[in-house]
């Protein structure tokens, strides 16, 4: 079965996933990027070999989600998979359903600050771009020009993926009825031992495990923005985006201190509040 970590786009997903690796792989010394592999992204070209053949066909992937899912859980483990896809329906398929599915830790972000990590992101020319990518309802995650060329020869690839606008994404998971775990990415920043502590409550509870509170100290330590940061300029990050040259670009960018009041004109900011103001109250935002 799996354990979903969804997000919208530059929602603080890598932080989860660094925090939970930490805790599940605590007696590890030296827990790096390379540790996230623990927690695979979907969909993956390897979790639809076998299903499909054209693996750049939106169509194609979303019409085999299940099958794929069926692939993954013939362990019968418990993993837990990182997605930015929606929890859609598209055509006559469904991105999941209960038979493959037994949770799921939602992280969501303020947009005013998401817009700014999605401008330095997908090098996007100025914020009314990337409002645009933000408000678009059908918008589809798939390989660029230059991610196509770096991966033509990798067994292995991300998947299109439906994301649709910051608003659907987060009103699709909100509808997850048993085992889901809303997340806002201000308050990990503001209440870490608080925020974390309940992630490491819904996964003991689905795992049948017992963390102890020197665990869940260590792995919060362990995923500071500031140690990935470092991490990231001593090691790379394999994750990060590159800039038209080819060239990566940092992925650690500006995390707790993106504050959109200081950096987004206000104009732009408005519209956002405004296109999303019933998400954005239910969440505190405004």
């Amino acid at each position: 079965m799996i354990i979903w970590l969804p997000s919208y786009p530059k929602s603080g997903n890598t932080w989860l996933r660094f925090f939970i690796v930490s805790l599940l792989l605590e007696d590890k010394n030296n827990i790096n990027f390379n540790d996230l592999a623990t927690i695979n992204q979907y969909p993956r070209k390897s979790q639809f070999e076998g299903i499909i053949s054209n693996f750049l066909s939106l169509e194609e992937v979303a019409k085999n989600w299940q099958k794929s899912q069926i692939k993954i859980n013939s362990s019968r483990k418990i993993r837990l998979l990182k997605t930015h896809n929606m929890l859609v329906r598209f055509k006559d398929s469904y991105f999941t359903d209960p038979s493959n599915t037994i949770g799921a830790i939602y992280i969501v972000r303020d947009p005013r600050n998401i817009i700014t990590s999605l401008k330095n992101h997908f090098s996007f020319k100025d914020y009314e771009e990337s409002k645009k990518f933000l408000f678009n309802e059908t918008q589809v995650l798939t390989l660029s020009e230059i991610e196509k060329e770096k991966f033509k020869n990798k067994k292995d690839h991300p998947l299109p993926q439906i994301i649709g606008s910051w608003q659907n994404h987060f009103r699709s998971w909100r509808t997850m009825k048993n085992n889901f775990l809303l997340i806002k990415y201000e308050s990990l920043c503001q209440k870490p031992k608080r925020e974390f502590s309940k992630i490491a409550e819904f996964l003991e509870k689905i795992l049948k495990i017992k963390f102890s509170k020197k665990q869940i100290n260590n792995a919060i330590n362990s995923s500071s923005f500031e140690k990935l940061e470092k991490m990231e300029q001593t090691l790379g990050f394999a994750e990060a985006a590159q800039n038209i040259n080819g060239e990566k670009k940092k992925f650690f960018y500006l995390g707790p201190k993106n504050n959109w009041e200081k950096i987004l004109d206000k104009k732009i900011a408005d519209e956002i509040s405004f296109k999303f103001e019933s998400e954005m109250k239910e969440l505190g935002y405004i």
